[in-house]
């Protein structure tokens, strides 16, 4: 979609909003390992509560649980059962800029006609890259990468 065309609608983004527990551990694991930058946060109390993390075309934001919050019965794991698919140009290369750096994921397979590269952050929430691609359906990496 072009600039030009963007001014023509009113809503113009989405932005997926996790719950975390550890904001330390999840803002070294999107930021480290996943390459996210930092660039809007909330510190009301010294530390960041909230913030806004991007990567390429990509938004996030990341809040922590508050003592309270976590006594109204939120999940142990905020993420559990959620999923968020990005769409790439090379979700394989992802796969191996993230093993790189240590990150455990299960082997890619193709699905729905993309390279599913899919794992869990460390709150639960699935995360999946994917991209196009003509090798069969249901092609493992390694019976497909020899």
């Amino acid at each position: 979609m072009e600039n030009n065309q963007q001014s023509e609608y009113n809503i113009i983004q989405t932005v997926p909003f996790f719950w975390v527990k550890d904001m330390e551990a999840s803002l070294k694991f999107y930021i480290e390992a996943l390459g996210f930058t930092l660039v809007n946060q909330w510190t009301p109390r010294g530390k960041i509560e909230w913030c806004w993390l991007t990567r390429d075309a990509i938004a996030i934001m990341l809040q922590e649980l508050r003592k309270k919050d976590q006594s109204t019965g939120e999940p142990e794991r905020p993420g559990k059962g959620i999923s968020i698919c990005y769409q790439c140009r090379d979700a394989l290369a992802l796969y191996h800029e993230f093993t790189g750096k240590g990150i455990q994921i299960q082997e890619p397979f193709v699905g729905n006609n993309n390279w599913v590269v899919a794992f869990d952050d460390v709150d639960g929430y699935r995360l999946d890259f994917e991209s196009p691609t003509d090798v069969p359906e249901e092609t493992k990496y390694s019976e497909w990468f020899k």
